[in-house]
């Protein structure tokens, strides 16, 4: 069966395609990507999704046109990889534009609530394709007590568990998250969770110093000297110090958290704020990887994600872990290209669901059972 899988990050820059071809075989699954495209948002679709994404005031008309036009976006997308690549698929997962997430109950009208909204209209996307979609994927974690994310867990299970090696998996996203599989573990024994900004506080002070939508590959940051007394104060923040299984969005490191940053900062040369910055998320990723290890030996470390093209992160990150002696390489080498894994997660997310199995994993968000994830949009 061929499957597109489509996501559209935190970072809200464009949407990634991937065509798996994916068959079942005993009991495991075999995939092979046939194709990965990504196509950038139109500045004006960008800069509507940033608004909407966690905001305190927002029309629900306009609320609602996104929806729906976020659809028309991702139909777009399909076709065209489907065009290029000269395959046709038979099934679609597509997690949606997150605009809020927030996995830990507050209290709402006199209730402890979860609550979690990634839009882009299942139903537009199948009329439009004339292909069966899966999407909506959190929300069945969450009513079974789990935090909604992460889901890419499974994926990396699926693909990277070793008989005799431990693997930390790393995508760094918007947000960065982790995978950690011991050596021959089983499901239950994988912890996931995220780690804190990947790239969106750095795109966000690129943006903002520099009028750039991001750092291209660190070159802004390379010119700067992280400053030691603001990176301890954010690391001080609530999230750093919560126990997984934990997530983040731009709730926790959105605008808010990034105009704090820069009153911290008001006295810093421009790259040295980008150096900050940059130095906060290896940070995060360390201590991370660092907890983990306190209990199992890891030998290996695969990140993804459009951080590996931040060579200043990479090389902070290579630098915090070389105590550990893991080997740092990127999913490429792996055969699954940095840019394409996510998508590829939610094509075969979108498989177990279509075959009535479930997909996420209970020790990663917390859920108390397993649960089949996600709402089909039938043609």
């Amino acid at each position: 069966m061929i499957v597109a899988g489509v996501m559209s990050g935190t970072s809200a820059d464009g949407v990634n395609v991937a065509l798996v071809r994916l068959q079942r075989r005993g009991f495991g699954t075999r995939l092979q990507l046939l194709a990965h495209h990504e196509y950038p948002y139109p500045p004006r679709i960008r800069n509507a999704v940033l608004a909407a994404m966690n905001a305190k005031r927002a029309s629900v008309a306009d609320l609602a046109r996104l929806n729906f036009l976020l659809a028309e976006v991702y139909a777009e997308a399909v076709r065209d990889t489907a065009r290029e690549s000269g395959y046709a698929c038979e099934l679609i997962g597509c997690h949606g534009q997150t605009i809020y997430h927030q996995g830990e109950p507050a209290r709402y009208l006199g209730r402890a609530i979860s609550a979690t909204w990634q839009t882009g209209e299942g139903a537009v996307l199948a009329a439009r394709l004339q292909v069966p979609v899966v999407s909506d994927f959190r929300p069945a974690d969450m009513a079974a007590g789990g935090k909604g994310a992460p889901l890419v867990p499974f994926l990396d299970y699926l693909l990277f568990r070793h008989r005799s090696r431990g693997r930390v998996v790393r995508n760094i996203g918007g947000i960065g998250n982790l995978t950690a599989i011991p050596a021959g573990a089983t499901p239950e024994q994988v912890i996931a969770f995220d780690t804190g900004p990947g790239n969106m506080v750095m795109d966000a002070l690129a943006k903002e110093l520099f009028g750039k939508a991001y750092d291209r590959n660190g070159a802004l940051a390379a010119r700067g000297t992280p400053d030691g007394r603001v990176l301890a104060t954010l690391l001080r923040h609530a999230f750093f110090r919560a126990t997984p299984p934990r997530t983040a969005g731009r709730e926790q490191f959105g605008r808010e958290f990034v105009s704090r940053f820069l009153r911290l900062c008001r006295s810093l040369d421009k790259h040295d704020m980008m150096a900050t910055a940059t130095a906060l998320t290896a940070e995060s990723i360390s201590r991370s990887v660092h907890m983990v290890s306190q209990g199992a030996r890891f030998q290996d470390f695969f990140v993804s994600g459009g951080g590996t093209r931040n060579g200043t992160l990479m090389r902070m990150l290579a630098e915090r872990l070389a105590e550990l002696q893991m080997r740092v390489s990127t999913t490429d080498e792996q055969g699954l290209p940095s840019g394409a894994k996510e998508a590829v997660a939610f094509a075969v997310l979108a498989y177990q669901t279509w075959h009535r199995r479930s997909s996420n994993i209970p020790s990663a968000t917390g859920a108390a059972r397993a649960a089949i994830l996600g709402k089909i949009s039938y043609v």
